[in-house]
């Protein structure tokens, strides 16, 4: 069998320290690999390269289609993009895929039976960054969930689940608040798992799944949830199983691929050859899996977990009554070599099934779409709700009618309560008398009634029923028509 050409980075701090230690535990433990070296992070930043990436080294990325990188240090002020999230946008790699484990009792942890992946949609949600000040005293994020990239990141966790012998995936969200975007993604979640007859399925909400995360990850095998939830968990997970010095992660997308280590390139211990090279060692793994060689990646992640059951630790994670040698990175790499082929005693070797194809989501189908108004938001100083509504009415015309008006998502029209805080950001529904479906020609005449009106109109959002289903949220205090 051929060697697999990968791309190779060394990064920065600790980085070519812990990267030549892992790629000498790979070519030892044979691993059929042909590296290609580029150069990213700190001479990328200060060569001029914003994003801490040249323009040539791309050409690489996207021959290998596999890309093992080490941490780096990105410069402090503004004007320095993240090289991380510069990679996962560009190479559409969708899915981050953590595994958190804990090593008890050779590594201290409090929760000794810890084995939890999270697997993190990784374009969408919040972290599409699409932010805007509409008023002086109110700014947006708008987050934005899609069906083909829920239906991936959901299969993709069933598949992740079925091929490395997990039992259960759960779907954390906050359907019960956000019932769009959230209720899809919890929604679509329920539609993959009926595919899936042989896993588990469940759904948890994510403040209260977050909190039994923390307190009993035993409960758990596999999360899939959104970008920013599954940010904070995989943290939060890292966090409790002991060290973030052991874990890896995966950035998987159709057409490429990255692995790394979780944490960064530590520059306080550069150069002093201590540092631990287990969290690139496990992204290496996680690799091996993704390229059709689980079989060196078992042997090797076997070989790690017998040197930790051996008492070989660096630093970092060396305690009283575990640790017998005190070892380097290049110590900690020798001592996993030299017990290739040994199987622990105590602790488990993931299965590393055969590797699977990224999921594809399916057609949407056809749906009928039917425009039945608009909420068009208005920048007015925080006044009377009342003598906005007065304003509006004498506005709307006969093909859309004002029915509410919202600050802050709370109905203040009609019928409001005194009570409740206003700011200068006012949603204001318009819809359709009958509900009938109207045109955009009656929007923009509505529009222009109040421009001439004097008011300051910053933003519009159209109402839609699809298949006669509403597509859009009731204000709180708002009754369904």
């Amino acid at each position: 069998m051929s060697d697999v050409p990968i791309t190779v980075a060394h990064g920065d701090g600790i980085g070519p320290e812990i990267m030549d230690a892992v790629l000498f535990m790979l070519r030892e433990g044979g691993a059929r690999l042909a590296p290609e070296t580029i150069q990213i992070g700190q001479a990328c930043y200060e060569a001029g390269h914003p994003a801490g990436i040249a323009p040539e080294s791309w050409e690489s990325l996207r021959r290998t289609r596999v890309f093992l990188k080490s941490p780096i240090t990105t410069p402090q002020g503004g004007g320095f993009k993240s090289l991380n999230v510069t990679i996962r946008k560009t190479l559409a790699l969708f899915a981050n895929v953590r595994p958190n484990v804990a090593y008890a009792p050779f590594v201290e942890t409090k929760h000794p039976d810890m084995d939890v992946t999270i697997v993190r949609e990784n374009e969408e949600d919040l972290y599409a960054g699409i932010e805007h000040q509409q008023t002086p005293q109110v700014v947006q994020c708008l987050k934005l969930i899609t069906r083909p990239g829920t239906e991936r990141i959901c299969r993709y966790a069933f598949e992740y689940a079925r091929a490395n012998g997990r039992k259960r995936v759960t779907c954390m969200s906050k359907d019960n608040i956000m019932k769009y975007t959230d209720g899809l993604f919890h929604g679509v979640f329920d539609e993959i798992a009926a595919d899936y007859p042989d896993i588990e399925a469940d759904h948890k909400i994510i403040d209260i799944g977050t909190a039994l995360l923390a307190d009993q990850p035993e409960r758990f095998d596999v999360i899939v949830t959104t970008n920013l939830y599954g940010d904070i968990l995989s943290d939060v997970a890292a966090q409790i199983a002991g060290s973030v010095g052991m874990n890896g992660s995966s950035n998987i997308g159709e057409a490429c691929a990255m692995f790394e280590a979780i944490h960064g390139s530590a520059p306080d211990i550069a150069g002093q050859g201590i540092a631990n090279p287990s969290g690139l060692l496990y992204g290496a793994l996680m690799m091996l899996q993704h390229i059709g060689q689980g079989d060196v990646a078992k042997t090797l992640h076997g070989a790690w977990l017998k040197t930790l059951e051996d008492g070989i630790h660096t630093g970092d994670i060396a305690s009283e009554g575990h640790t017998k040698e005190k070892v380097g990175t290049r110590g900690f790499a020798e001592a996993v070599v030299a017990r290739l082929g040994q199987e622990p005693s105590t602790l488990r070797v993931p299965a590393y099934g055969k590797s699977f194809p990224v999921p594809q989501p399916k057609p949407t189908p056809e749906v009928k779409k039917d425009l039945v108004g608009v909420d068009v938001f208005i920048d007015w100083k925080p006044g009377a709700p009342d003598d906005l509504g007065g304003q509006l009415q004498k506005l709307q015309g006969e093909a859309l009618e004002l029915v509410m008006i919202t600050n802050r998502g709370v109905k203040v029209w009609p019928d409001g309560l005194p009570e409740t805080f206003c700011t200068d950001h006012w949603r204001c529904r318009f819809q359709t008398p009958d509900g009938k479906p109207t045109r955009n020609g009656e929007i923009i005449a509505l529009l222009q009634r109040i421009e001439d009106g004097g008011l300051d109109f910053i933003k519009t959002e159209h109402l839609y029923e699809f298949d006669g289903k509403r597509g859009y949220s009731l204000g709180q205090g708002q009754r369904a028509k």
